[in-house]
This record gives C-alpha cells, structure tokens and sequence, in this order.
C-alpha cells in the first residue's frame, strides 16, 4: 500500500520462506508458500497479500501458524509476482478478485480460515461475498471501503501517470525516491531491497492499475458482510496495527463494530504487523482461530 512498500520491519520477511507450490487458478497457476503441515492440522489458514504484495509477506508467520495446528498458506493474487493475470484492469477489483479466492478457498482442506491484509481484505471480503466456503474471516489492516484521503492515496495519484507512460521500472523509480525520504530505509538489508523491486517489475502493470482503481473507489460494502457472517455463522475478527497509517484505527474499529465482532490491536506495528511484529500478531490470530474451531 504506502509507496515505501513492507519498509518497515522488513527484516523479518524472507523471500526463500516456506515451501513453494502452485494452486489453481482462472488466470492461470497461483504461486503460494506452505508452511509446515501439522500432522492433525486444525484447519487451513489462507492468507491474501495487499497491494504490490505477494505471498513473502506472510513467510514471518508460517512456522508459528504450524506449532498451533494450523496449516498456513500464502498466495500472489492474480498479477502479483510469480501468478499470471489478465490484462484488463478491471479483473482486478475486490469483487472480481474475490471470486478467484472463493475458488482457492474451495480447493482447499477444510476448514478454511481466510486472512486478507490490506487491499487483501477487500478482496477476501469480495471472496466472503461470493460464496467461499470459510469458516472464518480475518480482515488485517483493512478498511470499509476506499482508501481515505492521505499519504497513500497520494502516493497512488503520483505513481499512475509514470506507470502509463514508461512501465513498471519507471513506476518504481518514484517508489524508490519517495523510499529514501523514510525513517529506517537505510536499514533494510540491500538484498531485500532487491527482492522488493524484483516482485514489482514482476508485476502485471494492469494489476497494479486495476488495484489502484480499487483503492481509490472501492464502496462501503460493510452491511453486506454483516449480513453473509450472521446468516452463515461465519466467525469475524477486524485487527490492526496500533500505529497504522493506511484506513485509521477508528474507522476499522467501527467497522468491526458494525460487523459485530472483536477489534484487536498489535502493538509495536503499523499496516503490516505480519512483518513488524510478528509474535504479537500470531498472539491475538492463534487464540482467536482456535477457539473459532472448538
């Protein structure tokens, strides 16, 4: 989301994490990240990444996922990275989004449990929305609707017109100037950095585009899932970092409020505890899934 991309606490993200397989998908194979297989496991815990994410952003939580029973998968959507996906922009909103998770959900070991971060979670809310056989939502970061007026939303209107015109190498020149003007970005690891830029350019640029018009006009569709989670039974948890910056933290805690369900905050972490503050995020999800699978 923030044109920095995962800067801060990337550290704890791996790019060699996990075990690499593919799913399938419409557009072609999904490349995902299996963590290690419990021998009994709980359930299976789908995990959706943001916007210029991919499935490395979810490495951090992998193995804790594993030691409390429960099977973690992370997925590139459609675009992102190493999963091919359509040119035409549109593909890549929440609802249409949604339904190739619905799909991914359904060929997965039930039960399900479905994590989107970010723009993730418009998209697995998209996916609740279409029917995925889950049994449980997790929306990480996430908001009601779209992007609220504020650095990210900025940073989108800059990068577009350069992402038009000159492609995605260009596109990420402007993401690395504005990446030298943060706090802590001279910290992160030089091959990080070379990792980040190389799942950018990667990249399907209609993705990118398609996504961003997401972000930007993405409605207000959280009554509608109120109404799927009461009807199905389906449990809900809305968590956030206590320092993020993208959706602010009392408009993700009406949202919970409105869906009727637990708003949680992970300390030491801004929009992406799964890399900042793993441990913590893992304390509030492990419980929460757990006590959903009783």
């Amino acid at each position: 989301m923030r044109a920095a991309g995962p800067g801060e606490g990337a550290s704890q993200l791996s790019p060699h994490h996990g075990t690499r397989v593919e799913l399938r998908g419409r557009y072609g194979p999904i490349a995902a990240l299996r963590g290690p297989e419990p021998e009994n496991p709980l359930a299976t815990a789908l995990l959706v990444p943001g916007y210029t994410g991919s499935k490395e952003d979810f490495a951090p939580l992998l193995d804790g996922c594993a030691a409390a029973g429960v099977h973690a998968v992370a997925i590139d959507l459609p675009g992102q990275y190493e999963s091919p996906g359509p040119d035409e922009e549109s593909a890549y909103l929440p609802a249409e989004l949604g339904t190739v998770v619905a799909e991914v959900a359904g060929a997965l070991p039930a039960p399900v449990i479905l994590l989107g971060h970010s723009y993730g979670g418009l998209v697995a809310r998209g996916a609740v929305l279409a029917g995925a056989p889950v049994a449980g939502l997790t929306l990480l970061g996430s908001g009601p609707g779209r992007l609220p007026n504020g650095f990210r939303l900025d940073a989108l209107r800059t990068g577009e017109p350069e992402l038009r015109a000159n492609g995605l190498s260009a596109a990420y020149g402007v993401r690395e100037r504005l990446n030298a003007t943060l706090p802590g970005w001279a910290a992160v690891p030089p091959e990080l950095k070379e990792f980040l830029r190389e799942r950018f350019v990667a990249s399907n640029a209609k993705g990118l585009l398609g996504m961003a018009a997401g972000l930007r006009a993405e409605p207000d569709r959280v009554d509608d899932l109120a109404a799927v989670l009461r009807r199905d039974g389906l449990r809900c948890l809305v968590v956030a970092g206590a320092q993020d910056d993208a959706w602010n933290l009392p408009a993700q805690r009406e949202m919970a409020r409105r869906l009727g369900v637990p708003f949680e905050l992970v300390p030491r972490a801004a929009h992406s505890p799964n890399t900042e503050n793993p441990a913590g995020l893992l304390g509030i999800l492990l419980p929460a899934w757990t006590s959903w699978l009783r």
